[in-house]
């Protein structure tokens, strides 16, 4: 059946984001739960109208509890490095290392002291789930970056296929050489190139090598992704038994459309998400 381009295009999605995407609780709680003794020793701070002297006892008594001080500022190293006309200075919190003086001008001058002191907060424990929840959605790109081939991945296990039996993840060029004993010289020009496929779906008459990704937005690196996977699609076509399977989806495409159409023109096996939701995975894979 010939597929229109420009309908199949328009039905590309502005996100894929599912639930977890935004914020990973488990990862969250699961940080705090490794500093919630130490902070909750520091909350006995909380309110104090001496905080430099009770800090110095505190860290006399219990100087773990500054390891839990860099996340309170948002930051995840142990180190934390600061300049300014009275030196520089590397403070170091996995240990204590430096005198507890130094150590109360990094709290001063930082403003964490205020913050503590002057009920800014009332629980650190609770402050520091904050923090993290916050950090935690830089990492919404990296999760990202896996949403497309969790999806996919969704639809080849629902027509019934089954990990490390009838499909594979992210397997190389010589790995389906050695396992099936393919000859893929067509697409690792003569053995020296080496690739990685998102899947691989074996069936009884054919090995099915699998791309996937989504474009939310547009760049240059979409025009390249098109025109190498054109020219994959073409080489793949003169080996008996080995079929490229590419699921691409994004607004993105809307400013690459130009590239994108030429692949479609040639490439037999493109599709996207609602092509996976009309079932073509059970049509394609036999």
């Amino acid at each position: 059946m010939t597929r229109d381009f420009n309908t199949w295009l328009a039905g590309f999605r502005d996100s894929i984001a599912d639930y977890g995407y935004y914020i990973d609780f488990e990862k969250v709680h699961r940080n705090v739960d490794g500093i919630k003794v130490e902070l909750n020793i520091l909350n006995s701070l909380i309110g104090s109208t001496d905080i430099e002297n009770d800090f110095e006892k505190l860290i006399a008594k219990y100087s773990e509890v500054l390891k839990c001080i860099p996340l309170l500022l948002a930051v995840r190293a142990n180190e934390i490095y600061a300049i300014d006309g009275d030196g520089a200075f590397t403070y170091k919190f996995k240990k204590h290392t430096l005198p507890v003086e130094q150590y109360k001008v990094f709290m001063r001058k930082t403003g964490l002291f205020d913050l503590i002191a002057k009920h800014i907060v009332n629980n650190l424990v609770d402050y520091a789930t904050g923090v993290e929840t916050g950090l935690d959605s830089n990492g919404r790109k990296n999760r990202g970056g896996h949403l497309m081939e969790n999806l996919v991945e969704s639809f080849i296990k629902k027509a019934g296929f089954v990990k490390d039996e009838t499909y594979f993840k992210e397997m190389y060029i010589h790995q389906i050489t050695e396992k099936w004993g393919i000859d893929l010289s067509a697409i690792s020009n003569q053995g020296k190139m080496e690739k990685r496929f998102d899947f691989v779906v074996k069936t009884a008459d054919m090995i099915y090598v699998v791309e996937t990704n989504f474009y939310g937005s547009g760049g240059s690196k979409l025009n390249e992704t098109a025109r190498s996977y054109k020219t994959l699609a073409l080489e793949t076509d003169t080996i008996d038994g080995f079929t490229f399977v590419w699921f691409t989806d994004g607004k993105g495409w809307t400013r690459a459309r130009n590239n994108l159409e030429e692949t479609f023109d040639v490439m037999e096996h493109i599709y996207n998400i609602k092509d996976l939701e009309d079932g073509v995975i059970s049509e394609v894979f036999r």
